[in-house]
């Protein structure tokens, strides 16, 4: 961002200071006499794991050949936990018996933080919507193999291994 969202003036760095304490250098309006903190997408993506953590869902989509997990963008007015009921209904017709927050990173490329959870799903019937090309419920072992390599997807779903043998 280098112009002020609500007067467009060229924004500088300024020093911020919230109860004394310094923010760093952030983005300020001289105009407006705001600072512009930066603005992010939130979306939420899925580890789905059936009734016994013995599979995991994959999806494709998009016709790209690669197994990536569960995700959707947080809409205006939704908390994680909205976004993430809505999401697993509409792209799959999953229904969560429970779910907990896995970790959360940011991906540059679409300017975004990715707030990923493990889900446990009531069933393994799946109802794909148009925007799912395939889906299917893979053994941890074949997961593990298949998963997009080197994404966001990957790192989630190998975190959530640890997590699940809690379980």
């Amino acid at each position: 961002m280098k112009y002020c969202i609500e007067c467009g003036t060229k924004l500088i760095l300024k020093e911020c200071f919230n109860c004394g304490i310094s923010e760093g250098m952030i983005l300020y309006c001289e105009k407006c006499k705001d600072f512009r903190f930066p603005n992010f997408n939130v979306a939420v993506s899925m580890v789905i794991y059936n009734y016994d953590f013995s599979k995991v869902l994959l999806i494709k989509q998009y016709n790209k050949n690669q197994n990536i997990l569960v995700a959707g963008y947080v809409s205006k007015g939704e908390n994680l936990e909205e976004t993430l009921n809505r999401e697993l209904k509409e792209e799959v017709g999953i229904i969560p018996e429970i779910y907990f927050y896995n970790d959360s990173k940011y991906y540059n490329k679409s300017n975004t933080l990715i707030c990923n959870f493990i889900v446990k799903a009531k069933t393994e019937n799946l109802v794909l919507n148009n925007e799912i090309d395939f889906a299917f419920w893979y053994s941890l072992g074949d997961a593990k193999n298949l998963i997009l390599k080197n994404s966001l997807a990957e790192y989630f779903f190998n975190l959530s291994l640890e997590k699940i043998k809690k379980f």
